[in-house]
């Protein structure tokens, strides 16, 4: 897999754009860089296509830029040649196909069916677009299509939405999902960046469904902690649970045996996605604390601090659980 589409991936969403003016490109850009989605699909739908894809490629390289609704192989070259790191068909079109894989280039080819998807195995590509995802059974079909084919992984794009994507995104064989509802067309065509900036962000906020999981407190010691746990628990009516490290009112504070990171202790933050979040934060510049990985028995992440304090507290992240 190459690092473009790694990072895609990671980002776990794939704005799709069809501007009319190769002059918006910049612009449009850097409103999904300052949104947190620096990924563009660049239909192939209008002549400003190919200019566009330069512009952002040369102008603003942060963004990774592909080509889309690509149906022939000079589209597929002239997109290439203006600097797209992807290219993405409608359907499965073995002349592009062939082209992209001897070329070296990255292709998410479309496809509906078994017999599509087999074909797609025999070029040796692992990612697929599903598309138009809702119409051919979305969520149940993906899931049902992930038993005899667990190595595929899919862009699911065509009806979903901000609504539905988190359905798509918590499927193992799901790589990300595709759409024009993180830059809807009405704010393209009026050029309204800051307001397309503000529908990336919202969208990656509901991607990673933040929200307070408890508060950690520091103690003395288990006797402390023991007491005040029951204190809590007593006050807010909420059962006492205690593990190895701590006794836990409920769901809303971890009070420890003794004191972790944080003068003061610590807030958990959960989110519905702990892999898409760390690396949000780590191209955002955010540091996580190196020594605090936790793991759980298949290798998946469950928690992981940061590295700085905030007000006397550590916070970190805690994988939501199902």
């Amino acid at each position: 897999m190459s690092e473009s589409m790694k990072a895609i991936f990671d980002i776990g969403l794939v704005p799709l754009v069809e501007l009319e003016d190769a002059m918006d490109a910049v612009p449009f850009a850097k409103a999904l860089l300052a949104g947190g989605i620096p990924v563009a699909e660049v239909m192939f739908r209008t002549p400003a296509a190919r200019d566009t894809i330069a512009a952002i490629a040369a102008e603003v390289p942060e963004v990774i830029v592909g080509a889309g609704t690509v149906h022939t192989v000079d589209q597929a070259k002239v997109a290439v040649e203006a600097g797209a790191k992807f290219i993405v068909t409608p359907s499965f079109n073995h002349k592009v196909v062939k082209w992209c894989v001897e070329e070296g280039v990255n292709i998410v080819p479309g496809v509906v069916s078994p017999t599509d998807i087999q074909q797609a195995m025999d070029f040796g590509l692992t990612t697929l677009k599903f598309f138009p995802a809702e119409s051919y059974g979305g969520v149940k079909t993906l899931k049902a299509l992930a038993g005899p084919y667990a190595d595929m992984k899919f862009m699911a794009t065509g009806g979903v939405n901000i609504d539905n994507m988190n359905q798509y995104l918590a499927l193992t064989n799901v790589a990300a999902v595709g759409g024009s509802f993180m830059t809807p067309s009405n704010l393209v065509k009026e050029k309204k960046w800051d307001e397309i900036t503000i529908a990336c962000k919202e969208t990656v906020k509901k991607m990673l469904g933040f929200e307070i999981a408890h508060i950690g407190i520091n103690t003395a010691d288990e006797k402390e902690a023991k007491s005040l746990a029951g204190v809590l628990s007593s006050m807010f009516l909420q059962d006492v649970r205690e593990t190895s490290g701590a006794f836990f009112a409920g769901s809303l504070a971890e009070v420890l045996k003794g004191s972790y990171l944080g003068v003061k202790g610590h807030f958990g933050i959960n989110t519905c996605d702990i892999d898409r979040a760390v690396a949000y934060f780590q191209r955002v510049g955010i540091e996580l604390h190196e020594d605090t990985w936790v793991r759980d028995e298949k290798g998946k992440l469950i928690t992981v601090y940061f590295k700085e304090e905030f007000g006397g507290f550590a916070v970190h992240l805690r994988r939501k659980e199902k």
